[in-house]
């Protein structure tokens, strides 16, 4: 990855776009802000942290679960081949979908579902990018990363979480490894904290 472009770009793309005018006053400081039905748009320095350990490549095939706002959908579509992006709540994958066509992005494929449960219609990615916390590492979207795939989520209980870089080696074997300490809404579903 490219990462004097991935920085580039994120520096030129105004996040106050991919916010309410409510908040938009707030969406230059580095912190979470709300976008509605329970959910945030991460601080900027996370979302940049997050795509660098997730490194991708201008080929690669990426599932983002939690599109949100579409601010972390832009940067994985601008520094990728495909985006697939999962979002369960229709309203908010509504606003990303414009926001991201009036950016003139053509190469993100959108649904609206259970996002633990990945998108196994496409599957294998090379890369995933989980940007809501779960329990437990989900077993669906490990078995949707390609060998010699990439991971990066967030896992633990609801204070706090562990933020994790999980690959896979080109023989299929999983390895993980602890990033950093972060504070994400919940993956809803069977790996959320709440049974649904």
């Amino acid at each position: 990855m490219d990462l004097q472009e991935l920085e580039t770009y994120f520096r030129s793309l105004d996040r106050s776009f991919f916010v309410e005018s409510d908040m938009k006053k707030y969406a230059t400081l580095d912190e979470p802000l709300p976008i509605g039905y329970g959910q945030t748009i991460s601080q900027p320095s996370l979302v940049l942290e997050m795509t660098r350990l997730l490194s991708p490549e201008k080929d690669s095939k990426v599932l983002e679960i939690g599109t949100g706002s579409g601010f972390q959908t832009a940067i994985l579509a601008k520094m990728s081949g495909k985006v697939y992006t999962v979002e369960r709540i229709d309203k908010l994958m509504e606003k990303a979908k414009k926001r991201l066509e009036t950016l003139n992005f053509t190469n993100v494929y959108y649904k609206v579902g259970d996002g633990s449960m990945g998108w196994k219609e496409y599957a294998p990615y090379d890369r995933i990018m989980v940007t809501a916390a779960a329990r437990v590492l989900p077993v669906e979207l490990v078995n949707q990363l390609a060998n010699g795939g990439r991971m990066v989520i967030p896992i633990g209980p609801p204070d706090l979480q562990e933020l994790k870089l999980i690959t896979k080696t080109e023989n299929g074997v999983i390895q993980s490894k602890t990033m950093g300490m972060v504070r994400f809404v919940e993956l809803k579903g069977q790996y959320g904290w709440t049974k649904e």
